[in-house]
Order: structure tokens, then sequence, then C-alpha cells
């Protein structure tokens, strides 16, 4: 009698557990370039322990092991691409017997626009189970375009093929992306949802090239779910050109999925140009600085002072980065409120020229103490103190050279300023 008891509880907590919501944590979505019919994916799954100590994605599911709630704590390698990213922090989606609803939220709960820049998406499913149409609406509920001006996709089957035809507002065809023309579209899945090919159709649903000369481009994924090779057709199958000059790239991947690299190749399989993506799984942290690098930037910091001094406009232009923002605290007895005003470039190389010149502007044997108080590769920080004011400088380095991007000041005589 007590083991059937025992089975039965054990039945019983069985059937409450499969009925409960789930959580997964991924490292990653599933990369798409190709429509938004493919589903939402993640990849490389952790456990909870891990996500705490990493960039990663949070899915919840309901019972029925849909997705309901997506949060994006992914950070420094996702990838910038409407398709490919949520471009929010979090994901709301709510479903009927025929609609799929997905809204967008900030950390605050706030709606707000995805990366296609629209605030709600809504799929309609067939008595089967598969999509047909997906619409773009604002906050007030009305009908809007993306930013590739899409208002709706429409999806149909055909074959082996998923149609895809799409609408702005005023129900006009629009191409699949503003870069990349094609119109009606066929794409062609995989057993588990991958995309393998999409080809650009005829009104007779026949492959036919672009006006670039692209008839089909080509995906393979590995067994972790990453993007790792996409190629360029015509409408025959063979490698062809595309608009950017290649025929085909091989994507490259760290241990734990992140997108470190990418060779191109053209149609006879020569690779034309590599790049490398830094990977977040093992920073490469800064040296310590250089003298060569400390002696520069000593040089400019005091050279800004000494431009000012010695009437040198020629120097003050070599020191200032052309992005300069020089900030000066001031009092106004007007409003008797003190304020922040900003000076260009093209300013302090006009006061360099002038504003000394009766050599009233600082003592005859002026002092400039200098204090570097940080560097760190390209970026440094420095407090320079002469006879009349205290300022910090900020420094970068680009293409090899050094100049002041930002510089706050203020008088070294407190008394100019009222008291607190």
């Amino acid at each position: 009698m007590n083991i059937l008891k025992n089975i039965i509880l054990l039945c019983i907590v069985t059937t409450l557990n499969a009925q409960k919501n789930s959580t997964e944590f991924y490292r990653h979505l599933r990369y798409n370039h190709v429509s938004p019919y493919i589903d939402l994916a993640g990849t490389y799954p952790i456990d909870k322990k891990t996500a705490k100590t990493t960039s990663h994605y949070i899915f919840k599911y309901d019972t029925k092991h849909r997705i309901i709630e997506i949060i994006n704590n992914h950070y420094h390698t996702e990838r910038q691409h409407p398709l490919a990213s949520l471009g929010v922090y979090k994901v709301e989606i709510s479903y009927t017997d025929s609609k799929e609803t997905r809204r967008f939220f900030d950390k605050n709960d706030k709606p707000i626009s995805n990366d296609k820049e629209v605030y709600k998406e809504v799929y309609s499913y067939n008595k089967k189970g598969a999509k047909t149409k997906l619409q773009f609406f604002d906050l007030e509920n009305n009908p809007m375009e993306s930013n590739w001006g899409i208002f709706e996709y429409i999806w149909k089957k055909h074959r082996k093929l998923i149609i895809e035809k799409r609408y702005n507002l005023k129900n006009k065809a629009v191409a699949l992306s503003p870069y990349f023309q094609f119109e009606t579209t066929g794409i062609l899945l995989d057993k588990k949802g991958f995309p393998l090919a999409h080809y650009n159709l005829d009104t007779n649903l026949k492959v036919i090239a672009n006006d670039k000369g692209t008839a089909s481009y080509k995906d393979v994924y590995d067994k972790m779910g990453n993007h790792v090779v996409y190629s360029y057709h015509d409408a025959n199958g063979s490698f062809v050109t595309n608009q950017w000059g290649f025929s085909y790239g091989e994507k490259k991947y760290d241990s734990i999925g992140n997108y470190i690299g990418l060779d191109q190749f053209d149609v006879n399989k020569k690779r034309i140009r590599s790049g490398q993506i830094p990977t977040n799984l093992k920073p490469e942290l800064a040296a310590a600085a250089s003298k060569k690098d400390s002696i520069e930037i000593k040089r400019l910091s005091l050279g800004y002072l000494v431009a000012l001094q010695d009437l040198r406009p020629d120097l003050m232009n070599e020191v200032m980065n052309d992005s300069l923002n020089k900030v000066t605290i001031g009092w106004d007895r007007k409003t008797k409120k003190e304020y922040a005003r900003a000076t260009t470039k093209a300013q302090m190389i006009e006061f360099a020229a002038s504003w000394n010149k009766s050599n009233t502007k600082f003592p005859f044997h002026p002092t400039n103490h200098l204090t570097i108080l940080d560097i760190y590769n390209r970026i440094a920080t420095v407090r320079l103190i002469s006879d009349n004011w205290v300022e910090y400088l900020h420094l970068i380095k680009q293409d090899g050279t050094w100049s002041i991007v930002n510089l706050i000041w203020q008088y070294k005589d407190i008394n100019r300023y009222p008291k607190e």
C-alpha cells in the first residue's frame, strides 16, 4: 500500500514539475541574417552559476516550451544586425490560438523599439502551426514600418521552400533589405529550422539573378549553432562575386562561441582578405606605458600652456585634437549661477595667437607643474598646475600620435568662486 502511495505521489510531483515554466541560459543567440521567419534560439547553453560570471541570455518558457521572455545580459560581442540581435533588455512574448506577440522593454520596464525600430511584432500562424505573416506596430497599436521600410512579411509553403514577400504600409512590395535586393524569395530550411539557402525568385517562382548578379546565398551552421560559412551563387548554383567584392566567407569562433575572425574568398576559392575580431574569452590587457609615450604626453600637455604663453598658434594646433572639448568653470554675475562653457580647438588657436600679446597674462617666469595620473594604452589623464590654474587633461593616441581631447580647468585661487 505504501509503495502504491509513493508511486502515485511521484507521478503527481512529476506532473506538477512538467507543468511549471522553465528557464534556460545561453551564451549567444543563433545568428540569422535571412528572415524573421527563422525561430529565435539560444546557442551554447550554460548553467545559472556560470551565467552569473559571463555574458548571456535568459530564456523563459511556458509549459508548452514556448519562449515567453528573453532577458538580454549579453555584452561586448553582440552582433548589431536587425535580424540577429534583440537591441533591447527584455522581450515579452504572448500567445493566442493563432497569434504570437512580441513586445520590447528596457531595464526599467519602459516599452521601447527593438533593432528593427518597431515596438510590437505580431506573428500569425495557420492551423498547422506554421508562420504565415508578421506585422509591425507602434505603442498606440498603429501599423508601422521597420527601419527597412517593411510593415508586413507574408509566408507561404511551396514544395521545399518558404516563399517570402514583404510590403510597406502602401501595400507596395519591398526588397529583402536596403543593401540586398532580393524581391520574392524562397527560404530553404533544414530539419532543425536552420536556414540553408535563400533564393531570389521571379513571378513564376523560378530562381533568377538580382541586379548585382546574385541569385542565391547559402549558409552553413556547425553542430554548436555557429554560422560558419555563407556564400553567393548565380542562377546555376556557381559561385559569383557579390556587391562587396567576394564570393564566400568563413567565420571563426573561439571555444565559447564568440565570433573572432572572418576570411573572405573569390570565386576561385582564393583568400582575398582576413579579419580578426577581439574575443572576450581572454582579453589582452595593456602593458605599462613606454617612456616614449610618457615623454610625449608631458610635452603636449605643457605645450598647451607654452602655446598660450609664447603666442604659438602652430603649437596649439599640434597639441589639441580636432574634437577638443575644453570646459571653463565660471561665475555669471547676472544670473548669480555657475556655468560650464565649452571652447573649441579653433578658438584655442585664436587665443594662442593673441591672448597674451601684452605679456600680462602670466608671470615673467611662469611655473607649470605636471603630473601624469594614468596612462592606459591609448588614453591618458594629466593634472596640470600653473601659476593661475588647476587643470585636468585627457589625451588620446590616434594613428600613433597623442593629442589633448578633453580639458577642464578652474582658477587656483578659489576666492574667484562663490563659497560653498
